[in-house]
C-alpha cells in the first residue's frame, strides 16, 4: 500500500534539496527560480514562523506541495497567514491529497495561535469544496486581479 505522509522542510533538513527543486519545477518561473531557493533554505534557520514549507510524499517521492507565508504578493496585507503553492502531481489528484496538505497547513496555523488561513487564486470551485469561503478581490504588484478566500483553522 502506498503510505502518503506530509514532512515539514524545517523538521527535515534533509529533504531541502529536493524539496526546493520540486517548487521551482512546479512554481517558478526564469524569474522566481532563486526566490524559492532561497526563501525556503532560509526558513531552516528562522525564529519565526514564516515561512513553513510542506512536501507531501508517497514512497519517498514528492508529489505535493504547499507553504505558509505571511503575504502572496497580494494588496490585503492586513490578512496572514497565507497558504501558497499548494500543488498536487497529476498522477495523484482524486485522492484527498490536496485536503489532507491543507489540513495540515491549518494545523500549523492553529498551534501557532492563529484562527484563519488565507488564499489567493484564481481558481473557483475548488476552494470552497475543501473549507473555504470567497472573501474579496485583492490585487498583486503586476497588476492582475485574485481571488481570496479565507477559511478557519
Amino acid at each position: 500500500m502506498n503510505t502518503f505522509s506530509i514532512a515539514s522542510v524545517r523538521e527535515n533538513p534533509n529533504i531541502l534539496e529536493s524539496s526546493i527543486a520540486f517548487f521551482q519545477d512546479k512554481w517558478a518561473d526564469t524569474n522566481s527560480m532563486k526566490m524559492y531557493e532561497h526563501a525556503i533554505s532560509s526558513s531552516l534557520h528562522s525564529d519565526n514562523f514564516f515561512p513553513q514549507w510542506f512536501v507531501g510524499t508517497i514512497e519517498s517521492k514528492i508529489m505535493a506541495c504547499c507553504g505558509i507565508i505571511n503575504n502572496d504578493f497580494i494588496s490585503r496585507g492586513d490578512l496572514y497567514p497565507w497558504l501558497c503553492a499548494l500543488y498536487v502531481e497529476e498522477e495523484y489528484r482524486g485522492n484527498g491529497y490536496a485536503r489532507k496538505m491543507i489540513a495540515h497547513a491549518k494545523s500549523a496555523c492553529k498551534n501557532a495561535g492563529f484562527k484563519k488561513l488565507y488564499l489567493c487564486t484564481h481558481l473557483e470551485d475548488f476552494y470552497e469544496r475543501v473549507g473555504f469561503s470567497f472573501l474579496d478581490y485583492g490585487y498583486h504588484p503586476w497588476g492582475e486581479k485574485s481571488r481570496i478566500y479565507e477559511s478557519l483553522v
